[in-house]
């Protein structure tokens, strides 16, 4: 698909040409003849290059430049008469990408628009593969949640918040009971087959806000924004009950069950204190039986099960 362009002049006979120009050599191109009518514009389409002069009533380009850098993913291109009124570092400076002197020589326009296509091109690339190196960076590569590095890095940020505005939120530890004993009696692949399943489980059964993670071996964590340790026993119960429902038909095992343990984040915790409360709980739920959700709170109170006839 061919690039779109905006020319923004208040000369009809420079704006015209230019556009009857960059039409025949097959780019999609919009004009207007000035500045507020450009971004109007811009509102409503997206454009990849705007060519606009500097000299014009009202926002010159070069404000324009600025506006569009600001608030807008399109590259510039600004054009100016031999005045030597503007040059081509305040043009940069403001955030042009190139730079043409009037009367535009169309040669020239079109090798100028190929140069910042192609670089427009290039840094998209560059973004694209930027954000993939990032997301191998936070992702487990076998499950695709994220993984603890990125547990930990987004529990600091709740903790901030919760210190700003008193945001409430809770955590789940999860483990997948008997899964050593599944690894000898199957195989790493189909251990590996689990961990999937179990994570598309969880995943189907948490809200909107709430993230899972991968913590290690089969071990997961749900974070649960804005919720209390009531509201998040009750996603718990929602997973524990999918986990242990769904009969796994390429194994002779029934089904596959996970263990939970849940508690709610206290103004004095550390990382490790709201941690190592909710792995209490989970040692809890794997003693009194497995397929059990327990739950401890900061108050120092016992460990309970969910629901109390649950253990």
């Amino acid at each position: 698909m061919s690039a779109r362009i905006l020319i923004v002049d208040d000369d009809p006979a420079v704006r015209d040409s230019i556009h009857e120009f960059l039409t025949i050599i097959d780019y999609q191109v919009d004009s207007v003849s000035s500045a507020e009518e450009a971004i109007a514009t811009l509102r409503n389409k997206h454009m990849d290059i705007i060519i606009t002069d500097i000299m014009m009533e009202g926002m010159d380009g070069l404000e324009l430049t600025r506006y569009i850098k600001e608030h807008h993913n399109s590259d510039v291109i600004v054009m100016t008469g031999y005045t030597g009124d503007y040059t081509y570092e305040e043009a940069i400076n403001k955030g042009a990408d190139d730079f043409v002197f009037k009367p535009v020589k169309f040669e020239e326009l079109q090798l100028r628009l190929k140069r910042v296509l192609r670089e427009r091109q290039l840094t998209q690339e560059r973004n694209l593969m930027l954000d993939q190196l990032k997301n191998l960076a936070i992702t487990d590569d076998l499950t695709k949640l994220f993984n603890s590095r990125h547990f930990y890095s987004q529990l600091e940020q709740e903790m901030n918040r919760y210190s700003r505005y008193k945001r409430r939120f809770s955590i789940l530890l999860l483990d997948i009971d008997h899964f050593k004993r599944f690894n000898d009696n199957y195989g790493h692949l189909e251990g590996d087959r689990i961990l999937r399943q179990v994570s598309r489980m969880i995943t189907s059964c948490m809200r909107t806000m709430d993230t899972a993670y991968r913590y290690g071996g089969e071990e997961f964590t749900v974070l649960l924004p804005e919720t209390d340790c009531d509201a998040a026993l009750t996603v718990a119960e929602r997973i524990k009950n999918k986990v242990s429902g769904e009969a796994l038909d390429y194994i002779n095992d029934p089904c596959v069950t996970v263990s939970i343990g849940a508690t709610e984040y206290a103004e004095t915790d550390s990382i490790s204190d709201l941690i190592k409360r909710a792995d209490k709980a989970m040692y809890v739920a794997k003693q009194k039986g497995r397929n059990r959700i327990t739950y401890l709170l900061p108050d120092a109170s016992p460990v309970k099960c969910y629901p109390p006839q649950g253990c």
